[in-house]
């Protein structure tokens, strides 16, 4: 409790000194309680004995009280004899009779009331928006639509272990740069963005990985892909470390929910929690051709902010089904740059890390597909599809009949809206495989077929 003014509150006035009482010094007897005597009027009728407000007060805003009453008669009596009470004692068949009266009344009041309600229904609105029958043709259902989903906690307690804080060197210095990153196997490979560890991966600068127990390893790294923004990291010493469990991004619903764990703002161990908002968003982070990457995104609201980049992004049963790497701005970017978090963040589907790291762990390299055109980006958006801009010679777009002007707008039945969209439906592909593209050439449209090219990156 304080004593400081409070302004939401008006100050406490201070009493003035009540006068004090007369008591006298031989107290007079107080009279034993007696009924009424017969004919005196009932004493719940009595007047009450009027307020006197004390001094110092303000006036009250009530009305002011009535004039009091005649003091009431007091005086002690004899209880009347059993004689006297007995003219006014009811006949012991009266109080049957009256109850069930009141009964009989009670039922029929109901039931005129029904009636009455029934009458008034029939002048309720109709039309189609309307029914009589209100809900009574509904079947409703008590079960909630979903399983319930798995506690935050529990969820956090299996993943944190797995959940690791890069250090990379940056701009020169040996502690530059921070992010997350999760252990994949029991081998010491470690998953994280490329965009974390790029700077130090150019000129073999210091990579620290720093575990749950706050351990620090130094880690290498074993191979990386700036197209699809992830780079696997090795730990020689990795005995302490734990593995996480990948699930399926493939499976995932709008809606379901996600927790997200990584190092944001060089804060360890932090665990956020959302649902996932989007699938399959086309992203594009990076400032140039070099650095650009392209993400057939997870959509999330879990909090995602700068130092999360690489952490885990794990479902309700504890399995990583991304990979977090971007956040949109208030400026309208999509890249893990010095902005926070406003609830739209973007993860890598565990599906294109398995592949990628496979990639990497089998050769040291990662690749992409390629269908040799170059398609026109940014601009104002139509969402007719994506333009071709030019076509390389040689190329499986060449050898397939595509032209120079071709929009193509669906990529094996899925639809395209832009440039972006078509880039990152062809990279969800392998080198090698065969997809085709809905197109249209003037007023006509058509189906072809082309051969994915592949291209390390």
């Amino acid at each position: 409790m304080t004593d400081a003014h409070d302004p939401d509150h008006e100050p406490t006035e201070p009493l003035a000194p009540l006068a004090p009482l007369d008591v006298p010094s031989s107290p007079t007897p107080r009279p034993q309680w007696a009924p009424p005597a017969p004919g005196a009027a009932p004493l719940e009728d009595a007047a009450p004995e009027p307020t006197t407000p004390l001094p110092g007060l303000a006036p009250s805003l009530l009305p002011p009280p009535p004039a009091p009453a005649a003091a009431p008669d007091l005086t002690v009596r004899m209880p009347a004899s059993a004689a006297e009470r007995g003219g006014a004692r009811l006949a012991g068949w009266v109080i049957p009779v009256v109850a069930a009266i009141a009964l009989v009344v009670g039922l029929g009041g109901g039931l005129l009331g029904a009636l009455a309600y029934d009458r008034l229904s029939d002048d309720s609105p109709s039309g189609p928006g309307y029914s009589g029958d209100g809900l009574a043709g509904v079947d409703l259902q008590q079960d909630p639509p979903l399983a319930a989903p798995g506690s935050v906690a529990a969820v956090a307690q299996a993943v944190l272990p797995s959940t690791v804080q890069i250090i990379a060197e940056y701009g020169g210095e040996a502690a530059g740069a921070t992010g997350s990153g999760w252990v994949m196997d029991g081998d010491g490979h470690i998953v994280t963005n490329n965009h974390v560890v790029a700077e130090a991966a150019k000129d073999n600068g210091p990579i620290v990985v720093v575990d749950h127990d706050r351990n620090r390893y130094d880690a290498e790294v074993v191979g990386r892909s700036p197209i699809y923004d992830l780079a696997i990291l090795y730990v020689k010493r990795h005995d302490g470390l734990k593995p996480a469990t990948m699930g399926s991004a493939a499976q995932l619903q709008v809606g379901e929910p996600v927790v997200a764990i990584g190092s944001p703002l060089s804060l360890p161990d932090t665990v956020t929690s959302g649902i996932v908002s989007y699938l399959h968003r086309p992203v594009t982070t990076g400032s140039s051709a070099e650095d650009s990457s392209w993400i057939d995104a997870i959509q999330t609201d879990a909090a995602i902010n700068p130092g999360n980049s690489g952490g885990p992004l794990v479902n309700q049963k504890g399995e990583v089904i991304g990979v977090n790497s971007a956040i949109a701005t208030a400026g309208g970017g999509s890249v893990d740059s010095e902005a926070g978090n406003i609830g739209v963040g973007f993860a890598i589907p565990v599906e294109q890390v398995r592949v990628t790291a496979d990639q990497i762990l089998k050769t040291g390299e990662a690749r992409y597909p390629v269908i040799g055109a170059k398609v026109k980006t940014g601009g104002v958006p139509t969402g007719e599809g994506a333009v071709l801009d030019e076509i390389v010679a040689g190329s499986p777009a060449e050898k397939a009949g595509l032209r120079r002007g071709d929009v193509i707008t669906k990529v094996n039945g899925s639809r395209v809206a832009d440039g972006t969209a078509l880039i990152v439906a062809i990279r969800t592909y392998q080198p090698g495989q065969t997809i085709e593209f809905t197109i249209t050439r003037g007023s006509e449209e058509r189906k072809v077929k082309v051969t994915l090219d592949g291209e390390v990156g």
